[in-house]
């Protein structure tokens, strides 16, 4: 007879690790209340276990200079934030004026100085084109999968050697593993990854947490 009750549908043990690594991560008031913005703006966040990387990676990088592709509301900002050194700036893009307003409430309430923080609302595709090559020690990447080619060509110009580029949602929900899916925003998310793969300045890793990361960290 099986140990599990008939009303519940058994989970997989990949499930089970997801489910461990986000709550292994005890997020304070500011992130709590960020997320409930988010919920409230229909944004958004990234997982609290994909947060956590990111602390990681700035701090490994000593990150002084991150760039950050779709604010949302400061979710991801603040993580970034958390591993970098108190005189490191991060530049977050979007288009939304009222993500930023959001994400400045945020980074306002978790005592990060004003200017730690550089803020543009724009079209991504547009502001990238303007920040100068070798530059940045982290780029991160969670805007619309659509343009996530040009955001990793993008990316990888602006990083510095020895810099670090991550993708969120590496897994386009799910379906970038799919033979059979062949929607746009699938295909932009093979097309991202084919980029990183086949580059050889580049050293890649897939990490299966939240809805996907795909970290490359670019050669010395």
């Amino acid at each position: 007879m099986s140990d599990t009750p008939a009303d519940r549908t058994p989970r997989s043990p990949a499930a089970d690790l997801a489910a461990y690594a986000d709550a292994a991560i005890l997020e304070d008031e500011t992130l709590r209340s960020a997320r409930m913005r988010a919920e409230e703006l229909g944004a958004a966040t990234i997982s609290p276990a994909a947060g956590a990387l990111l602390s990681l990676f700035t701090r490994i990088a000593d990150a002084q200079h991150v760039v950050e592709i779709g604010t949302g509301v400061g979710v991801s900002g603040l993580w970034l934030l958390a591993g970098m050194p108190e005189s490191g700036v991060l530049t977050t893009i979007d288009p939304e004026p009222e993500h930023h307003s959001a994400a400045r409430l945020a980074f306002r309430d978790a005592g990060i100085a004003p200017g730690r923080t550089r803020l543009i609302t724009g079209a991504p595709t547009d502001v990238l084109t303007r920040l100068a090559d070798d530059s940045y020690d982290v780029v991160f990447v969670d805007g619309p999968l659509l343009s996530y080619p040009v955001f990793v060509t993008e990316s990888v110009r602006i990083l510095r050697p020895g810099g670090v580029v991550i993708l969120n949602n590496a897994s386009a929900g799910g379906t970038i593993a799919d033979r059979d899916a062949d929607d746009p925003r699938t295909l932009a998310a093979r097309e991202a990854a084919t980029l990183i793969a086949e580059d050889d300045r580049l050293l890649p890793a897939v990490v299966p947490v939240g809805s996907g990361l795909l970290a490359a960290a670019k050669a010395r």
